[in-house]
């Protein structure tokens, strides 16, 4: 039987670093918007999950704009979250992204799901993440509903609920078998991810001087490489730890 293939990418306004950070524009679209069309290289579709607070209502509006479907959940309970919303697009293998990565390829992601889907095993999980050799920015994981469902129902801490994956990666259900997905170089260093107005003004000089809106990951590489002092205004930023 064919297995029905989401990606779930989270987004909400209420940001602890930089609030609304997702409806930013550069080149004329927004964040959300320029990663909602790289995703679609991946031929996937593409679900957003979002709260139910009133602040998320513009999130609401820009999925509707964009033709997006969308679910609204917890807040703070993201693994909830996923997993209502994956249950309610019945979803068999799930896609984890987060919206504030505006330079995610959704080439990548096809390549990562199909070697996923070659493995036949609803216990794999599968990410470019864990081992990180890629910028920080082209983060997706991989995993089952069955590993969704298992955590769903059995994580009791607040580090699980609220990023959704340690519990899986972790195998604190099921045993979960890890597959990396890695590149040949180690690019871990470079930091393409939006937090903080720094990794702002990086962006923002990539898409509206350097036009990287449909180059995919290789060839805004290049653009690094020929032009390194650009990733020196955001690789001092630090990434918020998930303490286990």
């Amino acid at each position: 039987m064919l297995k029905k293939v989401g990606i779930i990418t989270q987004a909400r306004m209420t940001s602890t670093r930089l609030p609304g950070k997702i409806l930013l524009k550069a080149k004329e679209k927004t964040v959300l918007e320029h990663h909602i069309n790289r995703l679609g290289w991946s031929n996937v579709p593409v679900f957003i999950a979002t709260t139910k607070n009133a602040t998320d209502i513009p999130v609401v509006e820009a999925a509707n704009s964009l033709g997006t479907s969308f679910f609204r959940g917890d807040e703070n309970n993201v693994l909830e979250r996923f997993y209502q919303c994956a249950e309610n697009f019945e979803l068999d293998v799930i896609i984890r992204v987060t919206s504030d990565c505006p330079l995610i390829d959704g080439h990548m992601i096809a390549e990562g799901l199909n070697n996923y889907l070659s493995l036949k095993d609803s216990k794999v999980y599968y990410s470019n993440c864990l081992v990180r050799t890629f910028p920080r920015g082209l983060d997706f994981e991989i995993f089952s509903f069955d590993l969704l469902k298992d955590a769903f129902l059995h994580a009791s801490s607040e580090v699980d609920k609220e990023h959704v994956t340690p519990y899986i990666n972790q195998s604190r259900g099921n045993q979960t078998r890890i597959i990396h997905h890695t590149s040949e170089q180690n690019y871990s260093d470079l930091r393409w991810t939006l937090d903080t107005e720094d990794d702002w003004k990086f962006l923002k000089i990539l898409f509206d001087v350097y036009d990287v809106a449909n180059l995919p990951y290789s060839e805004v590489l290049k653009i690094i490489r020929l032009h390194p002092e650009l990733a020196f205004l955001n690789t001092h930023i630090k990434q918020k730890e998930i303490n286990l």
